[in-house]
């Protein structure tokens, strides 16, 4: 029996792979942060924006006494590697203003990889999927809007199912 004909790939669309970036801020307006964060991912070389969750509020985590943040996920393609990746977010960050002074501390925009396809990445200034993400609202509440049967690289878990695990998915709350 003849196989079914599939539409080729292109050679870049072979070398594409799916990341979900962590987008938060909570300083300078952080909603207006939050779109330009996206636009600057958009405009990425070798890179394409496919979706966006909404955005949500939700407290700092660690160091407590800053304004809550506002939070996304964004879904890419990009050849871009997980480091040329990583030094780019690194670039649009500064590029909006982040200044690193105090761990955990207030920021007016930050970029991390929250997933880079199914890679399990530890590597010094790199760790993917993003640390303890499973357990934070924060990520997990926008990533499981988006993308509720993607299986977390290293665990079991679907994002729909690290969401049903959360001690307190209600620290996050949807932004009106």
């Amino acid at each position: 029996m003849p196989l079914p004909h599939l539409p080729r790939r292109t050679h870049e669309e072979l070398l594409m792979e799916t990341a979900y970036i962590a987008l938060g801020s909570n300083l300078e307006n952080p909603r207006h942060q939050l779109a330009l964060g996206v636009a600057a991912l958009a405009r990425l070389p070798h890179t394409r924006l496919t979706a966006q969750s909404l955005l949500y509020r939700s407290a700092p985590v660690g160091y407590v006494s800053q304004p809550d943040f506002v939070n996304a996920i964004a879904a890419i393609t990009t050849d871009l590697a997980p480091r040329a990746l990583l030094d780019e977010l690194l670039a649009i960050e500064r590029e909006h203003g982040r200044v690193r002074e105090v761990p955990n501390g207030p920021r007016t925009l930050d970029l991390d990889i929250a997933l880079y396809g199914e890679r399990v990445i530890n590597e010094p200034g790199l760790t993917v999927p993003h640390p303890r993400m499973a357990q934070r609202a924060f990520v997990i509440v926008p990533l499981a809007e988006i993308a509720p049967s993607l299986r977390i690289p290293g665990t079991a878990l679907t994002a729909r199912a690290a969401l049903r695990q959360l001690r307190d998915p209600a620290q996050v709350r949807l932004l009106g």
